[in-house]
């Protein structure tokens, strides 16, 4: 069954954008894994404009199920995380500016920065993922950096798709294939939607995790957040059958 994490980081602007503590980001944490998803995954960015480095702490006691930390480890991060000890980190490289992720990892340049890093994490028992496009290079690469899983960048995916080009899946199919092929785990994120999950999902071999954000929250304007959470469970529960 493909797990499904659930980036809050927009419930954080909401926050954010009025200060005080409304809506109150750890009990929404609470509320979406009672809801029944399988994790809780945060995006903490050096300008602290959603996620709060203080969140990071508030949230670890809290979340029982997966809790995942993605960003770009720059000193900072590094130090959160190794402190926080989630059980997993999804490494991103997010420039200070970035609005929004908008690349995967280049694992043949960062060869070396990568596993650097990735082993100070294995030290510490983190479980590491790569944010990466679907490209078969790079994912040749980023087993050598000792990585245990990849999060396949899944936006010109979503887009294609929104537009008809069903076969704009066989690039990640084949990316997978790959992974699976050279033992690494397969999570995917980014434009992922009620719209789009069931058909990527059953696409995917041993797809293990899913990371839903803007869209999960979007869509949860109109039809609220338990039953937004329960109709992407219900989605992946189909497409892995």
């Amino acid at each position: 069954m493909t797990k499904l994490s659930v980036n809050i980081n927009k419930i954080a602007t909401l926050r954010n954008s009025r200060g005080g503590n409304t809506p109150n980001l750890v009990q929404v944490a609470i509320d979406i894994q009672n809801f029944g998803a399988d994790g809780i995954t945060i995006h903490p960015r050096p300008d602290e404009r959603h996620i709060r480095y203080q969140d990071v702490y508030d949230l670890k006691p809290i979340v029982t199920t997966e809790y995942n930390i993605e960003g770009n480890p720059i000193e900072q991060f590094m130090k959160i995380v190794l402190d926080v000890k989630p059980t997993q980190v999804t490494l991103v490289p997010d420039a200070i500016d970035a609005l929004t992720s908008n690349a995967g990892w280049n694992t043949i340049k960062n060869q070396a920065f990568l596993t650097e890093v990735i082993d100070e994490f294995r030290r510490n028992n983190i479980r590491t993922s790569i944010f990466i496009d679907a490209d078969l290079k790079m994912i040749e690469a980023a087993v050598k950096t000792g990585a245990d899983r990849i999060e396949l960048y899944t936006e010109e995916f979503a887009k294609q798709y929104d537009l008809g080009n069903f076969k704009a899946i066989e690039p990640y199919v084949k990316a997978a294939e790959l992974a699976n092929a050279l033992g690494l785990g397969i999570n995917a994120g980014h434009d992922l939607s009620l719209d789009n999950i069931e058909f990527f999902t059953e696409n995917i071999p041993q797809l293990l995790e899913v990371s839903i954000g803007h869209a999960l929250i979007s869509e949860s304007l109109y039809l609220g957040l338990e039953n937004v959470v329960n109709m992407y469970l219900y989605k992946l529960s189909k497409a892995n059958l």
